[in-house]
């Protein structure tokens, strides 16, 4: 689990109350990955395997470290730009719980705000990463921007270590097909729902994790009963798919078919849901945890003329489902 110091940790970053420090860190030493890790595809993976590389070197010395993951919220590109913020890739919560699957030890999380984006890269530093995370390497992609303005660069934050005595690794981009590996291009390929480019630009099913809340029962009076979670808006992928559902049984996941969006022939502007009907289940856990992995997509979303019509659409998903589940058994 991560360390909960890391939430701690967060909140004076949270309410804003970021000063200059002029003491002595007292804190435990840490090696610090920065970025958005919207995501997480191979070029984030990257610079994790660094991280963890950068920790076992120092820990060879002597110098034991946490592994601390820095991140924003929300992206900074929603508070420039809050008439055209990102698509999400992954709920927050979902994040967390990947990198915490890595083995990481800390998430350290910075509200961008006003407060954050006026910062220079010095004050950035000594405030950040020196006297909140006593940091004693970092690790960036390449092409790192940070400071207000984004005046500072990789090499800013190398000629501050110098004096400040930490190391500063910059990892290159990961290439794929030819073409770099980035969250702009994973949000392209969710958009079309093109799951098997998602796996090969993440290692990894696409998945999205929630706890299980009440819904309005429809699918049940339908005979499809479902598990509802919540979803954030704007989030890059929508449709239907075959789904494997963990969390519900020790022995393994438990299969099923999922819709995700807004349910356009029951609701006008509904809110971001997952609906996942399960196979050869009827237990009630409402409240649960559980992470639900999409293996393939289906269709998409569309509107109904009525719910008869929508009904006998549904037993085509769900046998169609069903077909592609056993077959990759």
């Amino acid at each position: 689990m991560f360390n909960l110091r890391s939430l701690s940790l967060a909140t004076d970053f949270i309410e804003g109350h970021l000063r200059y420090k002029r003491k002595q860190v007292s804190g435990p030493a840490r090696v610090v990955a920065i970025g958005n890790f919207d995501g997480l595809h191979l070029g984030h993976l990257a610079l994790l395997e660094e991280l963890r590389m950068l920790q076992q070197t120092l820990a060879a010395t002597g110098q034991g470290c946490l592994q601390t993951v820095l991140s924003f919220e929300p992206h900074p590109r929603v508070f420039f730009q809050p008439n055209q913020p990102p698509l999400k890739i992954l709920p927050f919560g979902t994040k967390v719980l990947c990198l915490k699957e890595l083995g990481l030890d800390e998430l350290a999380i910075l509200k961008f705000n006003r407060s954050l984006a006026s910062m220079t890269p010095e004050e950035f530093v000594h405030q950040v990463l020196v006297d909140e995370l006593n940091a004693k390497a970092i690790v960036v992609g390449e092409d790192f921007r940070f400071g207000s303005k984004r005046s500072g660069s990789v090499e800013t934050l190398r000629h501050m270590g110098e004096r400040l005595g930490f190391q500063v690794k910059a990892v290159a981009s990961v290439m794929h097909q030819q073409e770099r590996v980035s969250s702009s291009l994973l949000r392209d390929v969710l958009q079309v729902a093109n799951l098997p480019a998602y796996k090969d630009l993440t290692g990894r099913d696409y998945e999205l994790s929630g706890r299980v809340s009440y819904g309005r029962q429809l699918g049940r009076t339908l005979g499809f009963p479902t598990l509802n979670l919540a979803m954030p808006e704007r989030l890059a992928i929508a449709g239907i798919f075959a789904v494997e559902v963990f969390g519900l049984q020790p022995s393994g996941p438990v299969r099923g078919v999922a819709s995700l969006g807004r349910r356009p022939t029951v609701e006008q502007q509904g809110r971001n849901l997952l609906e996942v009907h399960l196979f050869d289940w009827n237990q009630t856990v409402y409240g649960q945890r559980v992470c639900v992995r999409l293996k393939s997509f289906i269709r998409s979303e569309q509107k109904f003329d009525d719910l008869e019509t929508m009904r006998l659409q549904m037993l085509q998903d769900m046998a169609k489902a069903r077909d592609f589940l056993q077959k990759t058994n």
